[in-house]
């Protein structure tokens, strides 16, 4: 399993002073390896002291399109609000010290993308693409959230998605901390149903077996409903978090990979973070990303999908603001 590179971004992303250019820097030594960084400033302008950090790893497959073949590209998606939540303004009595629960997505992404470029070296490269993105920032504040607190994020979702949702990816596995619910109530990990273009799709029978392989356990699924699959920034609409929040700005599928517990957790809890369950999102990740690069993974079931929007509707309106306001970019 992925182990050893979870716990090297563990202990990189648990500091007050960790940046994306740390994070490149575990990379250096990988030649085919890219690594881009791009910070921009928190938002809203009241917080523009603040910055994050956005993160983009492209690690080549052999018969990737980087190297002018057809395989398709998978997508990794570290979501999170933010790694820490150090300093808040509004409620300094909500500030925590360290790493808060919601930097498992990030440091599920970041082992992958390692684990992969590892597997690349030592003579056994993926087929496709592998695209990992997520973003760094270390002090966001917490928000209310019923039946615990949630991470606040740095940027809107918008913003979010603009630089981790990337056009390449054909596909997208989104992990996520998901333990701040009464839903899904076993420790380890879990997956969603497909999302794609506002359908909420069958639960992938292949990527239930990987999971079962990776875990050794009966797989777990997380239910989704409407309001979780469209934009994240409509605040009157309830949902269970942002772990599909992708699915907005694109039309490829979206599964999200849920790091779970059997307790209520907030994601703004500090040692909170289950470097085996982490692992365990890692490794399933990157099995996905090896078999769907082989052309051994359905995620979604297009003659399905294509009939359903044929015989019913577009649905696709449920990745913009609604009443036909424009899709989110």
């Amino acid at each position: 399993m992925a182990l050893v590179q979870t716990l090297k971004f563990y202990e990189l992303l648990d500091s007050a002073r960790v940046r994306g250019t740390d994070v490149k820097g575990v990379f250096d030594g990988f030649e085919d390896v890219t690594v881009d960084v791009e910070t921009v400033p928190d938002e809203p302008p009241a917080e523009s002291d603040k910055t994050t950090d956005f993160v983009t790893i492209r690690i080549p497959g052999t018969s990737g399109r980087t190297r002018g073949g057809q395989a398709p590209t998978t997508g990794i998606i570290g979501r999170c609000g933010a790694i820490g939540a150090r300093r808040n303004e509004a409620h300094p009595e909500l500030s925590e010290i360290g790493m808060v629960s919601d930097a498992d997505g990030p440091i599920a992404a970041l082992a992958a993308a390692l684990k992969i470029a590892t597997m690349a070296v030592n003579g056994d490269p993926l087929p496709g693409d592998v695209i990992v993105t997520t973003h760094i920032s270390t002090d966001a504040p917490t928000q209310p959230h019923t039946p615990v607190p949630f991470m606040g994020a740095p940027v809107s979702m918008v913003t979010m998605n603009r630089h981790e949702v990337l056009p390449e990816m054909d596909v997208i596995l989104s992990i996520d901390a998901s333990k701040g619910n009464r839903i899904v109530k076993q420790k380890g990990i879990a997956i969603t149903p497909t999302i794609m273009q506002g359908y909420v799709l069958a639960v992938s029978d292949d990527l239930v077996s990987i999971m079962e392989y990776c875990t050794g356990r009966v797989a777990v699924t997380l239910p989704i409903a409407i309001q979780d699959i469209i934009p994240y920034d409509l605040k009157q609409f309830p949902r269970f978090n942002s772990i599909v929040s992708p699915h907005a700005a694109t039309t490829s599928p979206v599964v999200g990979v849920a790091v779970t517990s059997q307790s209520v957790i907030p994601g703004s809890a500090t040692s909170a973070n289950h470097a085996i369950d982490i692992a365990e999102a890692a490794q399933f990740v990157v099995e996905v990303a090896k078999q769907y690069g082989a052309g051994r993974c359905q995620v979604v079931d297009i003659p399905t999908f294509e009939l359903l929007v044929s015989q019913y509707l577009d649905l696709n309106i449920f990745r913009t603001n609604g009443k036909g306001a424009a899709a989110q970019a």
